[in-house]
Parts: structure tokens; sequence; C-alpha cells
């Protein structure tokens, strides 16, 4: 899997790069959704950046990577336990009252992510909100050792449409640059909720 091999050989300089990236402002569109303290599920976290901010919210949060590298730096960012798992692998239900998918599902391949967004849905509590953001784009394409799945606005509501049963909608989808200074990537962002 040459995404797992990327991180492996480069998780020192992914973090170095997208620890200090401000969130905040779609962090907080985020956790307007949520109740205070509730459980929130960082979804392929990375730096451990998102879950970091949101244990300092006072959310009850737990994390995980695919990444072995990743999880150990970000759990030592966190100071939080970060599970090493696939988003394929999520079997649990009705504990989170938001997951956060921050640049993390845009490395599922597409044929995968119906099924990975029902798995996210039975995770979901009812009335509970997720977020998701893809790189602006149409199809899976491989860059720099990486594979990616990008998306345009429309392509992840119809995708939730086609899940049966799993109660997803998407409430707001705004598209937003890139917040690392040195990147010209567009961003596709979605706030999905599991409807009552």
């Amino acid at each position: 899997m040459s995404t797992q091999r990327y991180y492996q050989r480069h998780a020192q300089q992914f973090f170095e790069s997208t620890v200090a990236v401000d969130m905040a402002e779609i962090r907080e569109r985020f956790t307007a959704l949520l109740p205070a303290h509730g459980a929130v599920l960082d979804a392929g976290c990375g730096s451990g950046r998102d879950a970091k901010a949101f244990a300092e919210q006072g959310f009850q949060v737990e994390a995980f990577d695919a990444s072995p590298e990743l999880a150990v730096l970000a759990s030592q960012h966190s100071g939080l336990p970060v599970k090493v798992m696939r988003f394929q692998e999520l079997d649990v239900s009705a504990r989170y009252d938001g997951i956060w998918c921050c640049a993390s599902l845009l490395h599922v391949p597409l044929p995968e992510l119906p099924e990975v967004f029902r798995r996210l849905a039975q995770a979901l509590k009812l009335g509970g909100a997720l977020y998701a953001s893809f790189k602006y784009g149409q199809g899976e394409r491989e860059d720099n050792g990486r594979v990616f799945t990008d998306m345009r606005e429309g392509e992840i509501a119809g995708i939730l449409r086609g899940i049966e049963g799993a109660g997803l909608r998407v409430m707001q989808e705004w598209i937003s640059e890139d917040r690392r200074r040195e990147r010209s990537d567009r961003w596709v962002n979605v706030l999905v909720g599991k409807m009552r």
C-alpha cells in the first residue's frame, strides 16, 4: 500500500508540516453542533493536532490513524492514546456525538467510500455530526506516492444518498483554500448530520 509506505517514511516531516496548521475556525463550526463534553472521534488523526484541541475543549476524545508511525507522534503530541486502525475496521454503534475526518477520508479508494461512510454512520449517535474534507478535483489519482480520492461539490451528498439506512445528510458544504502557506490546494468541506 503506497500511501502507508509514504507515511512510514515521511511521518516526522508530515507531522511537522501539519501540526501547527490553524483549523480553529472549522473546528468551531463542527463543535457548535455537539453537546458540551460530548464524545468525539478523530478518525485518521494525523499529527493529533485536532484531537488535542478537542480534548482541551473538554470533549471526550478517541483517535486513530492507519500509520503506526503517525499514531506514536500524535499520541505524544496530544497526550491521548491513538489506536492504529483503518476506517474499514471501525465497528462500533452509536458511540460518538461527533466524528472528525480532516483530510483523512481522501485516502480511502472511491469504491470503498460508501462502506466507510456506512461504518461512520453506525458509529455516530442519532443527531450526531461528521466533518470531512477532500481535495478539490475528480476521481482517484496518485501524487508523490500517496493515493487520493478527490471530490467536487455535491459528490459527497450523492454518495451518502446511495447508502441505504445510514441516515447521513449534508448540512453544510463549502470550498476552502489550503491553510498551509506553501500550498495552493482547494478543499471541499462537509458537515454531515445523522438524522433522527
